[in-house]
């Protein structure tokens, strides 16, 4: 309780309680410095990551659009090739049509003429018109172009 110098017991003298406070008080202000100077270096850091996040997708980008304008390229490629093929197909197409119609009358041509050779079929002269070139040819006169 009271001191014989007539102070509390708990108390300490002003100048002690003085040079606490400015110690207590030059340490909190050193480390209000250092959290400072700790979260400034972690805040460069992580903008830094973020650049280095951000080039890298750059990056990528950069790399994508270069792919798909070769992709691009490739199937504007192959599609002109399957229509130029599809076009091609349809040519075969009705060539093909075209021959099998030609073997189909010179199949026809050529049961008619074993018909009439074999005396199962009558001439009717029908022979005559499908067939000119069995005809034997006829010069003509010299004189019949001239003007």
């Amino acid at each position: 309780m009271a001191s014989p110098n007539g102070t509390c017991s708990g108390s300490s003298s002003p100048f002690t309680n003085s040079g606490l406070d400015e110690d207590l008080q030059a340490e909190m202000d050193r480390k209000k410095r250092k959290r400072m100077l700790s979260n400034r270096e972690s805040a460069r850091r992580s903008r830094m990551r973020k650049q280095q996040h951000l080039d890298e997708l750059t990056a990528d980008a950069s790399l994508l659009n270069r792919e798909n304008g070769q992709l691009r390229t490739n199937l504007s490629l192959r599609t002109h090739h399957c229509l130029a093929m599809e076009a091609q197909n349809a040519v075969l197409r009705t060539r093909a049509w075209e021959l099998a119609s030609r073997l189909n009358s010179l199949n026809e041509m050529r049961q008619y003429l074993f018909l009439r050779n074999t005396g199962a079929g009558a001439s009717d002269g029908l022979l005559d018109i499908l067939l000119p070139n069995l005809q034997p040819m006829m010069m003509a006169p010299q004189d019949m172009f001239r003007y």
